[in-house]
């Protein structure tokens, strides 16, 4: 009998869909925190319920994940061609999909919730929305650089 079948269940490592599944669980619990506290502390922000606050997280995580994709896509069409002017149009057509997307984002949010997910503020709400993403964003990149510090560390 090898080693590996003696071994319990749960000190098997987990697989790519294990990882990627808690990489978007934990990304949404996150978005659904940064999201909640704008809406108690934030009057720009107002969500009529828990539940709507968890899947508007949901679509946000979604819409962004989509978002980074299509930038990827674009970068990589322009950095495959040589030349001053495809870098300026690799940079400047990155922008406008990360920027524009966030009328997207918007317009979809408003569809998909109508009136119980408000972003009020300047330009209807897309100040406030760009606000929320960020900090979305940031709350996200700082949780994974901590995970990451906790596993370079041996642990005690």
């Amino acid at each position: 009998m090898t080693s590996e079948a003696l071994m319990p269940a749960s000190a098997e490592g987990p697989s790519n869909r294990q990882r990627l599944f808690m990489r978007y669980f934990t990304a949404i619990l996150i978005d659904l925190v940064v999201l909640n506290l704008f809406v108690e502390y934030s009057k720009n922000v107002s969500i009529d319920s828990f539940t709507t606050s968890l899947l508007a997280a949901i679509v946000l995580q979604v819409l962004l994940k989509l978002t980074i994709a299509v930038e990827h896509r674009v970068a990589l069409f322009f950095k495959a061609r040589p030349g001053g002017l495809m870098t300026f149009l690799r940079f400047f057509c990155a922008w406008l999909v990360l920027f524009g997307s966030k009328f997207v984002i918007l317009e979809a949010i408003t569809f998909a919730f109508g009136d119980k997910v408000k972003f009020d503020g300047r330009f209807n709400g897309i100040v406030t929305l760009i606000v929320v993403i960020v900090a979305m964003l940031v709350a996200e990149e700082l949780v994974v650089r901590l995970y990451r510090r906790l596993g370079d560390r041996p642990a005690g």
